[in-house]
């Protein structure tokens, strides 16, 4: 063996050991708050947890609805009005916009659009990929202790999975079914009153469960299971995002990637589900078109209650703002001129920006009058962040896989348990502290702190556990290139450092914002 393939093979095994670690700490770092086990989520899309199932749990049968069936369903037929109205709309707006690139589905187009043939098929469905606990989100809705997330990956089913290394024919897009974690009047077998500690003790419970043949279907599922107190009666919502288009990388442009992200109500009464605004995803080009009510959003958001909101990360915008579409192209850097639309609130003539600096300023000068200890929001660059950040868009824009947060787990894959598959982003990882920390204070019956960091660096609640990963301050871990000189630091970012060894590298020219990689010799 010549010895660069021997470097070669070293480096690839040093690789895979990489891999390998790295998904067996995400393991633990979702313990109680996910569910993840690719034998578990096979039983459990195969029976009440299936998309069909729990969106029609009157059928007789647990087999499983190809997508032909599911949209023919009363409930889904305004989810496949709205997607086809955004597709005509996105096609529409791209023709204006550049008009030199053509689009359409297949490989001869500059712009390749998602197949929509193949979402309304008999030969795919949505295959159940992960279950995760978002409990941290009961500030939006106490009464329900917030929510269960089981998110479905769209998957071709028309083609046997043949070879040993083989994969799934799974299709950019997922669905969220949004679950209440406490359904009005939830109360056990036994015909007591169901809580929010005990909702969350029953998760907790569950940070051991290896796999199905182990019995963690039945502790999921069994008497004392987290999953015995969800069902088809606690849907909420249904959230949707699909890669729209796809343009291959050109002499005159960079690769994009576009996705289209969607929100349903579930109105239980007419057993149908109703286009809904994105919860904090800011109508830019309404509010910056209308000047009144520009006005009233920077009011509104810029008063002190509002602001600190804001800066915690717990603000819920009025609809009045909000959009019901988002496009979130990827990928971006690390300049917030490249996270559109919402920093666009802030660019160009103060005439056409909802914000200035002396907006942001004074907000900043409000709140240390009043004693308002700010987290996150120290700057104007803070704002600006904080204010993307938010956002449905914004989020899926950073840290993220492509446009995905929780790709999940492909259990049709021939190694389903493949311990180098990792499901979800940096981001979705990097939380799971402050998740976990939350579901701490429900079980023991304290009020939790539902306060959150910036998407780029998580919210350590003085734990350790990060300390030296790519989450944290670890090699890839999202930094700010500190100055010599203190004062010349962002006082939104200075905490934002590499452990020893590394170096922040900025990621462009004017930026400060970058990764740690080690230093250079």
């Amino acid at each position: 063996m010549s010895r660069a393939l021997r470097f070669l093979t070293i480096l690839l095994a040093l690789l895979c050991g990489a891999l390998a670690a790295r998904a067996a700490q995400d393991k633990a770092l979702e313990r109680g708050t996910a569910i993840t086990d690719p034998s578990v989520l096979r039983d459990l899309d195969h029976g009440r947890f299936g998309l069909g199932r729990m969106l029609s749990p009157q059928r007789q049968t647990d087999l499983p609805l190809d997508d032909a069936e599911l949209f023919a369903l009363p409930s889904m037929a305004p989810i496949r009005a709205a997607l086809d109205r955004e597709f005509d709309r996105y096609i529409s707006k791209h023709s204006q916009e550049l008009p030199n690139e053509t689009i359409g589905v297949g490989d001869s187009f500059a712009f390749q659009l998602f197949d929509r043939a193949q979402l309304y098929s008999a030969a795919t469905r949505f295959v159940l990929a992960g279950i995760v606990n978002r409990m941290d989100r009961a500030y939006v809705s106490p009464e329900s202790c917030g929510e269960i997330r089981l998110i479905y990956r769209l998957t071709r089913v028309d083609a046997p999975v043949i070879g040993e290394n083989a994969v799934s024919q799974r299709l950019p897009m997922t669905v969220n079914l949004v679950l209440k974690a406490k359904g009005e009047g939830a109360r056990d077998r036994n015909g007591a009153t169901i809580t929010c500690r005990e909702i969350a003790r029953r998760w907790l419970a569950i940070s051991d469960v290896s796999s199905a043949a182990e019995g963690g279907l039945e502790k999921l599922t069994g008497k004392d299971g987290p999953l015995d107190l969800v069902g088809y009666q606690n849907i909420e919502q249904i959230e949707t995002n699909l890669q729209i288009a796809h343009a291959p990388k050109s002499p005159t442009r960079d690769f994009r990637t576009d996705y289209l992200l969607k929100v349903f109500n579930f109105i239980s009464d007419a057993g149908r589900f109703a286009e809904a605004p994105l919860e904090n995803q800011i109508d830019r080009d309404r509010i910056l078109s209308d000047q009144n009510l520009k006005r009233e959003f920077n009011n509104w958001l810029l008063d002190p209650s509002h602001f600190a909101e804001l800066d915690r990360g717990t603000i819920l915008i009025p609809e009045k703002f909000l959009a019901k579409a988002a496009i979130a192209p990827t990928p971006v850097g690390f300049d917030l001129s490249e996270l559109q639309p919402e920093y666009g609130m802030m660019q160009g003539e103060s005439s056409a920006a909802a914000f200035d600096d002396n907006d942001v300023v004074g907000a900043l000068r409000k709140a240390a009058e009043d004693g308002t200890r700010l987290q996150n929001i120290r700057s104007v660059a803070g704002f600006e962040r904080r204010l993307n950040d938010i956002t449905c868009a914004g989020c899926h824009q950073t840290r993220g896989i492509g446009g995905f947060h929780f790709p999940g787990v492909d259990w049709m894959a021939a190694k389903p348990s493949n311990t180098t598959v990792v499901p979800a982003s940096p981001h979705f990882f990097g939380d799971q502290v402050r998740r976990r920390d939350i579901l701490a204070a429900f079980a023991r019956g304290n009020q939790p702190d539902f306060s959150r960091g910036f998407s780029n660096r998580p919210q350590l609640r003085g734990s350790t556990e990060l300390a030296g990963t790519e989450y944290e301050d670890g090699w890839g871990a999202h930094c700010y290139q500190q100055s010599a000189k203190a004062a010349d630091n962002d006082p939104s970012f200075r905490k934002w450092t590499c452990a020893e060894g590394l170096v922040c590298q900025a990621a462009g020219k004017t930026s400060r914002m970058g990764m740690c990689f080690i230093k250079s010799p």
